[in-house]
């Protein structure tokens, strides 16, 4: 039986999602944006070159898994409008073609190294998200379930996939184990000279109030997003608990043994705490009046984040890890991009809604 596309008007979600992990490769890829130079070199000598030449273990499999969920976001997207075998295949050339960009971008980077070995891995990982995104569920049956959970719980404007792929950034965005909970400020350990007495850090109530507007955010928009309060009230706990654990498990895979909990700080659980009452006020407000309120923390934030408090590069935070590759400051560089970034695409979000309703 000829098998039929998924002809989903709500495929908007899996676009957002593959263009903005597209974005990341592109930052992680080409961080940190200066020394653009000539080098004299030829991408077809670069894809002539002897295969192992740059060959590290660890550098092929950062790349396949890399380009994995990129391939697997690609080729949901694609599963909207054409067959199984089609997507693959165009997942797996979109992939190629995004690295192949990717490696000739660094051959005028001095940093960087441009290699076919890259190139390789990078379309196997696309390859295999393509293949996982094709063998999730059958068209009929993976439609029908996405809307079995959707109507019920989601308003049904047009934005609301829109405000979906914010709560992923947002999620992305926290799960470093080198910001605190919540938090905006890079942790950093002091070196102090031995057997000198540790001092206690004064307490931080700015960054205390950068969390309370961090959680009154995401607060907001999911209230914006879900039909009822009480299933924004679930949705909020789910996501603080897949936070707290994902950075759990990061920090004890990345972080030196004695770095283990400093994400868990006071001025994070104090934040945290007022975030909650103040946000459980402005759940019982009409949507016109939490559209407004959720503008006004949004524009609080930006100007705590970026004028008052000072977030420090994502080179402080370095001693705390145990491993010394170079894709954890890109990766630091970039969950801050991210964290700073969300609340002008809430801004966004929010003309989009006023728009609608105007």
């Amino acid at each position: 039986m000829k098998e039929i596309p998924i002809h989903s008007p709500r495929a908007l979600l899996r676009r957002y999602l593959a263009a903005g992990y597209a974005l990341f490769i592109a930052y992680a890829s080409l961080s940190p944006f200066s020394g653009w130079q000539e080098q004299g070199l030829a991408f077809s000598a670069v894809l002539a070159a002897p295969l192992m030449q740059t060959y590290t273990p660890f550098d092929a499999t950062a790349n396949l898994l890399a380009y994995l969920p990129f391939g697997l976001l690609l080729g949901l997207s694609l599963r909207a409008h054409f067959g199984a075998a089609l997507s693959v295949l165009l997942a797996t050339l979109g992939g190629a073609a995004l690295s192949a960009t990717m490696e000739y971008a660094q051959m005028y980077l001095p940093p960087r190294t441009s290699s076919n070995l890259d190139l390789l891995t990078n379309g196997i990982g696309s390859l295999a998200g393509g293949l996982l995104a094709a063998s999730i569920a059958p068209p009929a049956r993976f439609a029908m379930h996405h809307g079995l959970w959707r109507t019920p719980l989601l308003h049904s404007h047009e934005g609301a996939d829109f405000g979906l792929a914010l709560v992923a950034l947002w999620i992305f965005a926290q799960i470093n184990p080198s910001l605190p909970m919540l938090g905006n400020v890079f942790i950093s350990e002091v070196a102090r000279a031995p057997f000198a007495a540790e001092q206690p850090e004064p307490f931080n109530w700015l960054e205390s109030a950068a969390v309370s507007l961090n959680l009154l955010m995401l607060g907001l928009l999911l209230l914006t997003l879900l039909r009822e309060r009480r299933h924004a009230a679930g949705a909020m706990l789910a996501v603080l608990c897949a936070v707290a654990l994902a950075k759990f498990v990061a920090a004890a895979a990345l972080l030196k043994s004695w770095a283990l909990l400093l994400w868990l700080n006071s001025e994070a659980m104090l934040g945290i705490f007022s975030g909650v009452l103040l946000l459980t006020a402005a759940s019982w407000l009409p949507l016109a009046r939490q559209l407004w309120f959720m503008g006004g923390v949004a524009l609080a934030y930006l100007v705590l984040a970026h004028l008052v408090l000072e977030s420090g590069a994502p080179s402080a935070a370095m001693r705390l890890y145990h491993w010394h590759y170079g894709h954890l400051l890109n990766y630091n560089g970039l969950s801050q991009t991210a964290a700073l970034a969300f609340p002008l695409l809430l801004l966004g979000y929010l003309w989009r809604i006023a728009a609608r309703r105007a």
